[in-house]
């Protein structure tokens, strides 16, 4: 488990960063997110490979917990423009 949240900060990071627009999102950031969304990524997410758990959070953000959703609120989607 500890694996996937490691894998899930990593991902979120690769792909913020992978559109080459924003620089990647603050470490306390990302330390929120893998903390506010485990639970979700475990259920939300089961069966996708590491580099899809951030895709597949974003996805489905009208289903993941509150807590989540405003970690991940304070993150750019992956791909996507840096939040406003």
């Amino acid at each position: 488990m500890k694996l996937k949240l490691l894998a899930l900060v990593a991902g979120l990071a690769a792909a913020a960063s992978a559109s080459a627009q924003p620089p990647a999102p603050p470490p306390e950031a990302m330390a929120a997110v893998q903390k506010a969304c485990a639970a979700d990524a475990a259920s939300l997410c089961a069966g996708k490979t590491d580099q899809q758990i951030p895709m597949c959070l974003f996805a489905n953000t009208d289903k993941v917990s509150p807590g989540c959703k405003e970690a991940m609120s304070k993150l750019p989607p992956p791909g996507g423009p840096p939040p406003s």
